[in-house]
């Protein structure tokens, strides 16, 4: 099943409304930029997780999975600062 780029970007929002929370209990954030090819995510944190040590395993084991799981043909998550 392929997603429109309508809903594509609404799966994306709804993982990135699942994982704000527990960025946001650091005193972090993050934002959707832009999706690529419909395979690329692009986003910014903001911030606490803008520096932090642990911002791109929380990039890859948190944001990057709970996207994967709403919307499967992403591929990669990357932020920009």
């Amino acid at each position: 099943m392929t997603l429109t780029a309508d809903e594509l970007r609404a799966k994306v929002e709804e993982a990135l409304t699942e994982i704000r929370p527990f960025l946001q209990n650091d005193g972090g954030d993050i934002e959707l930029v832009e999706i690529e090819n419909d395979s690329l995510v692009k986003v910014r944190l903001k911030g606490n997780c803008i520096g932090c040590s642990v911002n791109q395993m929380t990039l890859k084991s948190g944001v990057e999975m709970t996207i994967q799981k709403y919307a499967p043909q992403i591929e990669k998550v990357i932020n920009l600062d």
